[in-house]
């Protein structure tokens, strides 16, 4: 019954994390997907978006927190809480991304090379995104490997402060290469403006919160790791970190 119920949420876990981050990569790249029309007017549709985009900062920043995790580790095993907000997460993802009210309005369109320039930035953003995954060898965003652990009776092991790939140049390369998938879209509504700005906005003051979590975790091994490579815009050609 235990090995059913870790492999049930694994696989929930992958479904949802991933599959929510597949609608949010062609959201990106499309724009609004027009999958749910409410029949709102401009202003209806901005206040709208605006209200689906918090209820997601809210509860994905929210329960990240180590104080959140804490809480939840009351009600359910340990080593289910990273899967559990990782489903958790994805399902009100997917719902921002259907729920979502395109505006008719466009504010500017690329034509020509600067469009064909955006759409190979986005593509070069997916690309970095990817290589920032594995530069560190381990990453596991839907909390799989603590299940797993434990189904083999298992502690899951700290990770060490590793800094490997992109991680010499910024502290925080997946928020850089989601910034630039964000604004990599060469047509501009007005809800489409509103969300590069929101999400903007909520991506750096996510950077704050969990720089404040890895100096907890790390000490001061990441002050000095803070104080020699940049928090998100690389300021050099050569990497800020040594090998």
């Amino acid at each position: 019954m235990q090995r059913y119920l870790a492999y049930s949420v694994i696989f929930l876990a992958y479904i949802f994390g991933s599959g929510s981050l597949v609608m949010f990569v062609a959201f990106c790249y499309i724009g609004s997907l027009h999958l749910v029309e409410l029949g709102l007017n401009e202003s209806g549709i901005l206040i709208f978006d605006l209200c689906i985009s918090l209820v997601f900062f809210l509860q994905h920043s929210g329960m990240v927190r180590k104080s959140f995790r804490r809480f939840l580790s009351r009600f359910i095993t340990e080593a289910y809480v990273s899967s559990f907000y990782a489903i958790f997460s994805g399902i009100v993802l997917f719902a921002v991304i259907i729920f979502w009210q395109g505006s008719s309005s466009t504010i500017a369109t690329a034509r020509g090379t600067l469009r064909l320039l955006l759409r190979a930035l986005f593509a070069a953003s997916l690309v970095g995104f990817y290589w920032g995954t594995t530069a560190l060898g381990i990453f596991d965003p839907y909390g799989i490997r603590a299940i797993k652990y434990r189904l083999r009776g298992k502690k899951s092991k700290e990770m060490p402060l590793t800094i490997r790939g992109p991680y010499r140049w910024v502290r925080h390369p997946l928020y850089l290469f989601v910034l630039l998938i964000i604004w990599s879209c060469p047509d501009l509504t007005f809800d489409r403006l509103l969300f590069n700005v929101l999400w903007s906005v909520w991506i750096y003051i996510g950077a704050m919160l969990e720089e404040r979590d890895l100096v907890a975790d790390f000490g001061e091994a990441y002050r000095e790791y803070k104080r020699k490579v940049p928090m998100l815009i690389p300021w050099r050609i050569h990497p800020s970190w040594p090998e």
